[in-house]
């Protein structure tokens, strides 16, 4: 029986403890609220001491991984749901110009101007933050598929199906989406950081969660000035996010890697 590689298994427990306290931790979390003094050092009542308001670091960090998993997977699927179909569409019938320059005008805008122009006009919300992300990273998603799509290699044989007789969705669905998948694959690990960045930084200007809530990347930005007063109060959720962000692209990689091997 073959042994995993060590990087099968670093990547597992890097991914298995966040997604883990994730889901169990609200479960085992004590109450949230303000309890002691703020940024009070760790003690036999509070393990990773508290945070800016008091609270304990510790409930916090069991409670505060759903919002942020929860809210990343959902705007990476809608963004991966909606541009890959595009993108294989726009591939095949090598039009939608206009499409194109559309999504490149998006594409050019910075995404903190948008969540801070969407902050000033109200706009608030899990589920509008989620819509937000997604639309951001849906022209990039386009470009990197249709890209992938239109390779030399991929074009050939799918003009070679073509003359054969093969029906679209055997061409388009199975072949074409095969040959880019693994782009796709590796654009979502490296997407997956810069998806958990807006996430903070639409959190801390009020877009989607409230400043007072246990979310992982809200814990970052509410207690940064208490790193050298409290650090557990920062680098416990930092950790969890890096950690989650590295065990996702270290599995990806290895299974990009097994399957050129194959």
């Amino acid at each position: 029986m073959r042994r995993p590689s060590v990087t099968v298994v670093v990547g597992t427990v890097l991914l298995g403890v966040p997604a883990l306290i994730a889901l169990a931790g609200p479960l085992l979390a004590g109450p949230v609220r303000s309890r002691a003094r703020p940024m009070q050092p760790p003690d036999a009542a509070f393990p990773l001491g508290t945070d800016v308001l008091g609270r304990d670091v510790l409930a916090l960090a069991l409670s505060g991984g759903a919002s942020i998993v929860g809210l990343t997977g959902a705007a990476l699927l809608m963004s991966y749901s909606i541009g890959v179909p595009l993108a294989l569409l726009l591939a095949e019938r090598r039009a939608g110009g206009i499409l194109l320059r559309a999504l490149d005008f998006l594409l050019a805008l910075p995404g903190l101007l948008v969540l801070m122009v969407l902050a000033a006009a109200g706009w608030r919300g899990a589920v509008a933050l989620a819509l937000v992300i997604a639309l951001l990273q849906l022209p990039a998603v386009v470009r990197i598929v249709r890209s992938a799509a239109l390779a030399p290699g991929c074009r050939a044989a799918v003009e070679a199906m073509t003359m054969q007789g093969e029906p679209w969705w055997r061409i388009h669905l199975g072949y074409v989406g095969r040959c880019v998948l693994g782009p796709v694959l590796v654009d979502a690990g490296t997407r997956l950081s810069l998806v958990l960045y807006l996430l903070a930084s639409a959190n801390f200007l009020g877009l989607g969660l409230a400043p007072s809530a246990s979310d992982w990347a809200v814990l970052v930005e509410r207690n940064k000035e208490a790193l050298f007063l409290q650090p557990p109060a920062v680098l416990v959720p930092a950790c969890l996010l890096v950690s989650l962000c590295t065990g996702v692209n270290l599995l990806l990689d290895h299974a990009l890697a097994r399957g050129n091997e194959a």
